[in-house]
């Protein structure tokens, strides 16, 4: 029998920095004044749902509990991010900067699963089909960082 703990663990990983990715886009849209860009992130939030979910129907399949909740640090980044946002006022661009940093953040944790040479192919399949929205996600969220700063 394959031991399937490798894959539990790195799927577990990438469901909560995926949640923390949800979270942060139903913050971003409901702190955004334009809506449009709330708009935006109500969508990729919904998405990034869907995919955590997939990523949990992974993680039951191979025998394992499935992460439920986002990681302590991003609570913590949340925090912050508010704190920041009564101080400063809400401020789109500034908003639009902070979804950029998580979709660093989530892009480079789905990238290093897929240099894991120790995931099974299966879980492999599914972290790339994962990081398709992950990519799309942060491409989408760049570019309109950038066409701001512009």
């Amino acid at each position: 029998m394959f031991d399937t703990s490798h894959d539990i663990s790195t799927l577990n990983g990438l469901i909560a920095t995926t949640i923390d990715s949800v979270d942060g886009y139903r913050a971003s849209a409901a702190d955004v004044d334009n809506p449009r860009f709330a708009q935006m992130f109500t969508a990729r939030a919904s998405e990034r749902s869907s995919v955590a979910e997939q990523l949990r129907a992974e993680v039951r399949r191979l025998g394992g509990t499935p992460e439920d909740d986002g990681t302590a640090l991003a609570a913590g980044h949340r925090a912050f991010v508010n704190l920041k946002a009564a101080v400063t006022g809400r401020d789109d661009k500034a908003i639009i900067a902070e979804v950029e940093r998580g979709e660093d953040h989530l892009k480079a944790k789905f990238e290093a699963a897929l240099n894991d040479s120790d995931l099974s192919p299966q879980c492999r399949s599914l972290v790339e089909m994962a990081y398709g929205s992950v990519k799309s996600g942060h491409d989408e969220m760049s570019r309109l960082k950038h066409t701001l700063d512009a």
